[in-house]
């Protein structure tokens, strides 16, 4: 009996047990995927070449180790890669993925480059170039010149110098590490009408360049600090009219459009006299003047004022006589 317990006991440990392994797997190649978003741009006297690398290997595996970067840019129409210059080749650390070179455009004003790049892991081995990507290089744009910025009713109001075909335009407040873009202009200027009185504003404007493979930009200005005061008073009140009624003559102008409006003042003279003021309304653009006479004539106007007490001229004169 016992010869035949123990080949029982073998094959029910065999049915439970670890079961067939198989075929031991290759090791992995650990080859970093092709970067697949390379782009290139002109700016000032500089090709700027920007790429993400990958996060994966061509198994789908994690891409933790360094890797080394292989840039090269030559005569675009021609096989790539060419010989004729490599940029960059050197370990970079993954867990950076955004990833910036700068070349000089000096030996490619006038042509067409193309460029490429290649990733390798560190037994050398690589998926193959990225997508190539061809820039037409122009001569260096001309920088914007005398950039001012200054408070208007508006907004803020920038200027500057350049005979560029278009512009953008740069801000950022006090308190932002960096510029966003805010504009596009054709024309030297632009008033930026989104902004708050007693914020800091810091602008700056680079020249652009696109069409076909051009895509070209001047260096950035040095930025311009401006702090919008509101020292802008409302626009004058218009249509003021005076009719004689009953003890009183009545008063009524156009409404002013200011956004900060608080109110208006109203001055009165008697004959020839001197305006004086009379009082003041916040409500609608009328008033009453019950403080008259018969047989005087009186000449009224009316100014607006907002909420920094900035007060406009005066309106237009009216004028009434009391029978």
């Amino acid at each position: 009996m016992r010869p035949r317990f123990l080949l029982l006991l073998a094959a029910a440990l065999a049915s439970f047990g670890c079961g067939y392994i198989g075929e031991p797997l290759p090791p992995a190649l650990h080859i970093p995927e092709r970067v697949t978003n390379l782009s290139a741009s002109q700016q000032g006297a500089s090709i700027v070449v920007e790429f993400t690398l990958p996060s994966h290997t061509t198994e789908n595996l994690d891409l933790a180790k360094p890797v080394r970067v292989e840039l090269r840019a030559g005569p675009a129409g021609e096989p790539f890669p060419t010989d004729t210059q490599e940029a960059a080749a050197k370990p970079v650390d993954v867990a950076h993925r955004a990833v910036t070179y700068t070349l000089s455009a000096a030996e490619w004003v006038g042509r067409n480059v193309a460029i490429g790049v290649r990733i390798f892991s560190e037994n050398g081995r690589t998926a193959g170039w990225s997508n190539l990507v061809t820039l037409s290089v122009v001569e260096p744009m001309a920088l914007p010149a005398d950039l001012q910025a200054k408070a208007s009713p508006e907004g803020v109001r920038i200027t500057w110098t350049g005979s560029s075909p278009h512009y953008r335009i740069y801000r950022r407040t006090g308190q932002d590490p960096s510029a966003s873009p805010v504009h596009e202009a054709d024309s030297p200027g632009f008033t930026d009408t989104n902004t708050q009185y007693g914020t800091m504003y810091y602008y700056s404007v680079e020249a652009y360049r696109t069409g076909g493979d051009i895509r070209a930009t001047s260096e950035r200005s040095a930025e311009v600090e401006v702090t919008p005061l509101d020292k802008f008073p409302p626009p004058v009140p218009a249509g003021l009219g005076a009719v004689v009624s009953t003890g009183s003559i009545e008063l009524a102008w156009e409404p002013s459009t200011a956004p900060d409006l608080a109110g208006y003042r109203i001055y009165r003279a008697v004959g020839t006299g001197s305006f004086q003021k009379l009082g003041q309304t916040r409500e609608l653009p009328s008033y009453s003047d019950a403080k008259i006479e018969p047989g005087i004539s009186y000449r009224y106007a009316v100014t607006a004022f907002d909420q920094a007490g900035n007060e406009s001229a005066m309106s237009e004169p009216a004028m009434a006589m009391v029978h």
